[in-house]
């Protein structure tokens, strides 16, 4: 795999790292502007809106720059959104500094995958995608973590210029080691470009995304609560178990690339259906004991991440090479809305049955993933365009 994989993988750890470093520090936000915690708490749903949002506008207006110049570009909004978040008066001007940081994160992203792709043979492109989003699971790993720590003994406004540092480490790496020349298609108008919007296998692999991947969130949103209040562990035993999640969550990102180098199809059945056991699973190992919850998690971590990969790149074959940055763009923000609807599906389930009923909501909107792949490989061998070729 070339160097400039690795630079991907540092932009995508310093993304990450912002995107969750604001669950760590809603306390400490929430006294320091003078806001309730529910109020923090859409610092959140402002950031996954401001993705879903620039991702496709961002991608879309700035489909004929060079690939590198455009990477550079957004890391240094990168910068610029974090080092405001960092000067912030007030509940508005964080909101508008985190969503500003937010617009750059499904372009890096889809433009990353590509770029990723681009470098390396075919028959290695998905694990391309799998060592760029290595960056995406170290930050929960380690970035995430630190920047808790951070903001718990130094304030929350130092941990958002430690990302800031981070992303100025990042821009150098991207500077040094992404290649200057990088293949790219040949600009397309507009009308052209939107055209993959019309593509029945673009909207089947984001629904994919949407639901399977929804379905992780379901339950992770909740698993503090899950391992305090189900499992009684105190709160090193809780520290300990999320480490263990971005552990998996780092070995299952670089299974599900290898897996996927294989067979994408073949891959999303394995690790969706993978998926669906261990989230109905939930239902009884988070009673069992500590032990067995601290497996439970790790093993969510693994299957949940293997199945980044074979989705992006499920996404990417269904509308070409004329298309694949938008789409792999769109991709990511599938993600988030996923994320988003699994956090709301727990919510409401635990409103109304409790904590372990989750496990089964959480199994179901995976279910629904896995069903859509059945149907885009119905539309597959309908299908008689060109890109259909690779599905």
């Amino acid at each position: 795999m070339p160097v400039s994989l690795l630079a991907l993988a540092a932009g995508a750890f310093g993304i990450g790292t912002t995107e969750f470093i604001i669950m760590g520090l809603l306390t400490q936000v929430s006294q320091d502007l003078h806001i309730s915690i529910p109020t923090a708490g859409t610092l959140i749903s402002g950031y996954a809106f401001g993705v879903a949002v620039g991702a496709p506008v961002l991608t879309l207006a700035t489909r004929r720059w060079p690939r590198k110049q455009l990477l550079l570009a957004l890391m240094l909004i990168f910068i610029a959104g974090n080092i405001a978040a960092v000067f912030a008066p007030n509940y508005a001007a964080l909101m508008a500094a985190r969503v500003l940081t937010s617009l750059t994160h499904g372009t890096f992203f889809g433009v990353g995958a590509v770029v990723a792709t681009s470098l390396v043979a075919k028959d290695k492109q998905a694990s391309a995608i799998a060592l760029m989003f290595s960056g995406l699971t170290l930050a929960t790993l380690l970035g995430v973590p630190a920047g808790t720590w951070i903001g718990q003994h130094f304030g929350w406004r130092m941990a958002f210029a430690g990302v800031a540092a981070v992303g100025v480490v990042a821009l150098a790496i991207l500077a040094a080691f992404v290649p200057r020349q990088l293949p790219q298609s040949a600009p397309v108008a507009l009308r052209d470009e939107l055209s993959v919007l019309a593509s029945r296998p673009l909207w089947l692999g984001l629904g994919m995304t949407v639901f399977g991947f929804g379905g992780v969130f379901a339950l992770y949103t909740y698993v503090e609560p899950l391992l305090s209040q189900i499992t009684h562990m105190g709160n090193t035993g809780v520290a300990v178990t999320l480490l263990l999640f971005g552990a998996g969550s780092a070995v299952g990102n670089i299974a599900g690339g290898k897996l996927a180098d294989r067979g994408v199809v073949r891959a999303l059945w394995i690790t969706l259906g993978a998926l669906v056991a261990v989230l109905l699973a939930g239902r009884w190992a988070f009673g069992i004991s500590g032990t067995v919850a601290m497996a439970y998690v790790t093993a969510l971590g693994i299957v949940a991440f293997a199945t980044v990969a074979p989705m992006q790149m499920r996404v990417m074959q269904g509308v070409g090479s004329q298309g694949a940055t938008l789409a792999s763009s769109l991709n990511i923000a599938a993600f988030n809305l996923g994320n988003a609807l699994g956090a709301w599906v727990g919510g409401c389930l635990i409103a109304g049955a409790g904590l372990l009923s989750i496990a089964w909501g959480a199994a179901a909107l995976t279910a629904v993933g896995l069903v859509l792949v059945g149907a885009s490989l119905r539309t597959a061998a309908t299908c008689t365009k060109p890109a259909c070729a690779a599905l």
